[in-house]
């Protein structure tokens, strides 16, 4: 398997083996190598042999991923776009803070950052309507088999 072992990040953190990050994240090593693959994450660092080493960031980049998967249910294209959003709002939340921009820069930013967000709603709101679609239709098969039911254990009238 992918090594386990643990060594210590430039910031004095802890880079973990791709197993060792896979038991901490909740996934398998071959979901690390397909987000890799996918551009979803990039491991920290590696070794001379090529051996992945993964830091906090990155599990909380997997962890991410995995909340948009299960808990909005977006598959990986969708995921992919929004990881890339968000990593250019947190370019955009840093550009704006440096001093060595003018207004007419930050006012930029700040546009950009405003289409971005709005895109991500957008986005939600597609898998929202979804979602309700399904339901709707989920109330309306729940109607007929109760009403088909009401009428199998209904008394005969004789």
């Amino acid at each position: 398997m992918g090594g386990g072992s643990a060594r210590e990040a430039e910031d004095g953190g802890q880079l973990l083996g791709i197993g060792a990050a896979a038991a901490r994240a909740g996934v398998s090593e071959r979901a690390l190598r397909y987000y890799q693959q996918l551009g979803l994450i990039t491991p920290c660092a590696s070794t001379p042999g090529g051996m992945r080493r993964y830091s906090e960031d990155d599990l909380a980049r997997v962890q991410r991923i995995r909340q948009l998967q299960v808990l909005l249910g977006f598959n990986l294209d969708e995921i992919s776009v929004v990881l890339r959003h968000e990593d250019r709002m947190a370019e955009i939340k840093l550009a704006y803070a440096s001093e060595h921009i003018s207004d007419t820069e930050r006012l930029e930013l700040l546009r950009e950052s405003l289409h971005l967000q709005q895109d991500l709603r957008t986005t939600v709101e597609a898998k929202r309507q979804a979602i309700e679609g399904f339901l709707a239709d989920l109330d309306a098969r729940i109607a007929k088999s109760s009403d088909f039911l009401a009428q199998l254990t209904a008394p005969v009238a004789r």
